[in-house]
């Protein structure tokens, strides 16, 4: 006879934001179960050998926005984690074999700028100035629970509460702000900057993960989502997770395991049990059936998946209002994104910027796209092939910072790039292209590193099909979402559930498909959290008062 297991609350998935619900769950008393589907803990966090001799980071692979309280509560360092910051942020070869550094310092970004355009230079500390003004207010936002439509009075307040927060905000900062989320990035960037390379540099974050062009309306606020960010108390800053991103969530899982959370692995769940709340209250969730045929039963389930996946798969269709349904079916996915790892015999030796030597250069995101022009035709060729002709690539070489990554004298690099469809048109399949979209991967960062081909000693793949199969990443989209207006803050996932609640008793969402959306941030579980526990309490306080107590 299958086992049943009975707790208080079941997460499904062991991503990080699971990981945190169940920490903060835990914390209040409840005994906690995590349903992960693997054989590890993390989801798109995770450390893997992928070469002998050689691991990096699987999917994700940086840190920035990963919230300093998720990491203080759950006293991460304490449990491992160690974070180091990069010496630039990025670097960009050009095409006319001159480069673009940025980050390191304000002086010294600018100095970079003034080889382009004096007036940039000039520029710069009031762009910078302006996202974190705007920065600031939705970083605090980010760790707060949307306004939800249908709240009443509580939604009301909420609503009054946040929005004092952007009223706040100067005239031109508002003016500022509904630039950012309503227009592209190349509009936003031309009223700042006149430089190529210089949009390029900041144009870049606008179509991170995102299947767009930076001439697309809204690309702007994608953009603006990455500098939410800090590294060690240093806002904007961008860092590396020594054990590559699985160390992470290897430390959110000790963190958890103290507090007496339970985690299954290869624990893959293949529906949510839904049954009649009594005296007609409608549905309630009661638990979850894993595949193997064991069940965990709970008045309490929170999913770590991405919303299009839990509601359109795991939940019974009868379970849910057909508006909503319809609303499931529109929700939209799929982030262009083409993710690689490759075990290196020497470090990259740029045609702009020579040398094989550990340079910062190499410690940095190097990033091939060198102007707008250049990601706007990539994006178009995706959406007219299947993918780009000159892509997009974002290449970190973590073992210049992180030794144990590689064998010594060797490194790894990541490669994280755009646009290339989440479904091929014509009928053709990414397990027949995958191949040939690395090789284009490999001899787009060849002819800007001319080593680097004959460099490769092994590479790993993963097209946005397998993202969706290893890693649940349902389109490739590594935000489990559109970043997109639509669905936005009281629109994340749908319009009147932004409050992480489903239609359905006891069964939430914690995943990046909540907001703030996605990134290693761990807002959305431990905003999760925080409403699953409100209604918890609110329970009992009723429970309490009926019984005359």
């Amino acid at each position: 006879m299958a086992e049943t297991r009975r707790r208080d609350a079941v997460i499904i998935g062991g991503g990080h934001n699971g990981l945190v619900c169940a920490f903060y769950l835990a914390g209040a008393g409840l005994k906690v179960t995590v349903c992960e589907a693997r054989g590890m803990v993390g989801g798109a966090a995770v450390t893997e050998e992928f070469h002998p001799g050689f691991r990096n980071s699987t999917a994700s692979y940086t840190v920035s926005l990963l919230s300093p309280k998720v990491i203080a509560d759950m006293d991460l360092h304490g449990h491992g984690l160690r974070i180091l910051e990069r010496p630039i942020s990025n670097f960009l070869p050009l095409t006319d074999d001159s480069y673009l550094k940025l980050g390191g310092s304000l002086a010294r970004t600018q100095e970079q700028f003034r080889k382009f355009s004096a007036r940039d230079a000039e520029r710069l500390p009031a762009y910078y100035a302006m996202l974190d003004e705007i920065g600031d207010v939705l970083r605090g936002l980010a760790g707060e629970t949307p306004p939800n439509l249908g709240d009443g009075l509580p939604g009301l307040l909420r609503a009054l509460r946040q929005g004092g927060r952007l009223a706040m905000l100067s005239r031109e900062r508002k003016r500022d702000l509904l630039d950012l989320f309503t227009k592209s990035a190349r509009d936003i960037l031309d009223g700042w900057f006149e430089s190529d390379p210089v949009k390029a540099a900041f144009g870049f974050d606008a179509v991170v993960g995102n299947y767009a062009s930076p001439d697309t309306p809204g690309s702007a606020y994608v953009l603006l989502h990455h500098t939410f960010g800090e590294v060690n108390g240093k806002k904007g800053a961008w860092g590396h997770a020594v054990g590559g991103m699985g160390a992470i969530t290897q430390a959110m899982a000790r963190a958890c395991e103290a507090r007496g959370v339970e985690i299954l692995l290869n624990a893959r769940v293949e529906g949510v049990h839904v049954e009649d709340a009594p005296k007609g209250g409608g549905k309630r969730a009661v638990g979850v059936q894993l595949v193997d045929g064991r069940q965990v039963m709970a008045p309490i389930v929170s999913s770590n998946l991405n919303p299009a996946l839990l509601l359109g798969k795991l939940v019974p269709p009868s379970a849910l209002p057909p508006d909503f349904r319809k609303a499931v079916k529109g929700y939209k996915n799929g982030s262009g994104t083409f993710r690689m790892n490759v075990a290196l015999s020497e470090l990259p030796d740029f045609t702009c910027l020579p040398g094989k030597a550990l340079a910062e250069h190499h410690q940095s995101g190097i990033v091939i796209a060198p102007s707008l022009d250049y990601m706007d035709a990539a994006y178009r060729d995706a959406r007219a092939g299947g993918m780009s002709k000159a892509p997009i690539v974002e290449m970190l070489i973590p073992s210049t910072l992180d030794d144990s990554l590689a064998p010594p004298g060797q490194h790894v690099a990541s490669l994280f790039c755009q646009q290339f469809a989440p479904e091929l048109p014509g009928g053709r399949s990414w397990d027949e292209e995958r191949e040939a979209a690395a090789d284009l991967i490999v001899d787009t960062v060849d002819r800007w590193a001319p080593n680097f081909k004959a460099s490769i000693l092994g590479r790993t793949i993963l097209s946005p099909l397998d993202l969706e199969r290893k890693l649940g990443l349902v389109g490739g989209d590594i935000m489990h979402g559109h970043m997109s207006l639509d669905q936005l803050w009281a629109t994340r996932p749908f319009l009147g559930h932004a409050s992480h609640r489903a239609p359905i008793k006891g069964l939430y969402m914690c995943g990046a498909g909540t907001h703030p959306g996605g990134g290693v941030s761990g807002n959305p579980g431990r905003n999760a959290a925080r409403e699953i526990l409100r209604d918890r309490d609110f329970a009992t306080a009723v429970k309490l008062s009926l019984a005359g107590r």
